[in-house]
């Protein structure tokens, strides 16, 4: 069984709304749009949720509002709610080690300094969960890394990011029709931007 529950990762509130941090929220909320589902807020999750029957059978969709560094405790309530094993899981987030327009999924891995999956992996108790990393371009040799993340995609990556996010929708739709290891090999070799 593929991915059932959906993760973006992001920051709530309306100055977090389109920064680069909140890359994986925006490919969440344009994956309710596209499946014609509605967002509803969980308190117990700490968390904002869509779900429903979609192409592929059911979808849980979150979207953390505890602030990015504790994602974590909003996941594994959701895990635990419904039930789902961490394999049933897909975190979409943004990497700055990938060019923008890149996009590479992933079966595990390490947090690689993300403090999203830092807390993942401290509240889930392993870092065997499938991610899809959104590449956000390195940030600027004099820039602090929060500043970077935390600020707005800039003119060249705002004009790229309706064809990533796009590609975020592709690829878990690939993920859900052909099975993760067929969907992999294909966005990981293309470039959404």
């Amino acid at each position: 069984m593929g991915p059932i529950l959906f993760v973006g990762l992001g920051n709530p509130g309306p100055q977090y709304a389109q920064t680069r941090h909140n890359a994986g929220w925006m490919a969440v909320e344009l994956l309710a749009s596209r499946w014609g589902l509605t967002w509803s807020d969980k308190k117990r999750l700490s968390g904002t949720v869509a779900e429903g029957m979609v192409p592929g059978g059911r979808a849980v969709l979150l979207k953390p509002t505890t602030y990015m560094n504790d994602s974590g405790r909003s996941v594994r309530a959701a895990l635990d709610l419904y039930k789902f094993t961490p394999a049933e899981l897909l975190v979409i987030y943004d990497d700055v080690a990938l060019p923008m327009g890149t996009l590479r999924l992933r079966p595990s891995g390490s947090a690689g300094g993300h403090n999203g999956l830092r807390s993942l992996e401290s509240h889930l108790g392993t870092r065997d969960y499938p991610r899809l990393r959104i590449g956000i371009d390195p940030k600027p040799e004099r820039m602090d890394l929060a500043d970077y993340v935390l600020g707005k995609f800039s003119p060249d990556q705002q004009t790229k990011l309706p064809a990533v996010l796009d590609g975020c929708i592709e690829a878990i739709e690939l993920i859900r029709r052909e099975g993760f290891d067929k969907a992999m090999s294909l966005v990981n070799a293309k470039n959404f931007g």
